[in-house]
């Protein structure tokens, strides 16, 4: 049933179309409302829904059209610009870290997460004496990797932070590359990456034997 309402005060007229839902009157004793609860709960929509539930259990069962991740035996994808937990990268000439310890992670990160302290060694050649990253604290904003010369930090792929112990949140040798996995480190475009043709442009010397 449609009514139209005329809404008027002092400034406009406005005319709206309200629809009245014929509800029916509301039962006055047990038995009416109870026939009331019947029709309104088995009626044909319930049991379109049941026909779907017991045809998708039956590809699952039968079929193998199981929908579920296994997690953590299975994992979905990952887009490759995702900012997970940070990765160290080594350089591949050395195996040595490629951090210099030039400090500007640590001055623009906004959630003040990464600490570093530096000495110099007997070569008066500046290294890395502590570098922690407290991922409690850090909102994986990226702009470490960024501001980073050197590329020698960047963010990877690995998204399980949960530990029993703060102290795992910010451990330097988890994130450094190992170095019998040199071969596997992913590179990434920019100042100090390795470039494609690297092998090419290296010139080639006479063997002594």
């Amino acid at each position: 049933m449609h009514e139209e309402i005329i809404h008027t005060d002092s400034t406009s007229k406005e005319k709206q179309n309200y629809v009245m839902l014929e509800l029916g009157s509301t039962p006055a004793y047990g038995w009416p409302a109870f026939k009331q609860v019947v029709k309104r709960t088995v009626n044909g929509e319930l049991f379109v829904g049941l026909w779907i539930t017991l045809k998708e259990m039956g590809k699952t069962l039968f079929k193998g059209g199981k929908h579920t991740t296994m997690y953590p035996f299975e994992k979905m994808p990952i887009s490759p610009r995702y900012r997970a937990i940070h990765n160290m990268l080594r350089l591949l000439e050395s195996g040595h870290y490629r951090c210099i310890g030039c400090g500007l992670c640590e001055k623009i990160c906004i959630s003040n997460c990464i600490a570093m302290e530096t000495r110099y060694d007997e070569n008066q050649r500046k290294e890395v004496s502590e570098y922690t990253i407290n991922f409690g604290r850090c909102i994986y904003c990226g702009y470490c990797a960024e501001v980073c010369p050197e590329l020698a930090i960047v963010h990877g792929g690995r998204y399980e932070t949960a530990s029993e112990q703060r102290a795992s949140f910010s451990l330097f040798d988890d994130m450094l590359t190992p170095i019998d996995m040199l071969k596997q480190q992913q590179e990434f475009a920019g100042f100090g990456s390795v470039t494609p043709n690297a092998d090419a442009a290296i010139k080639k010397t006479p063997l002594a034997y």
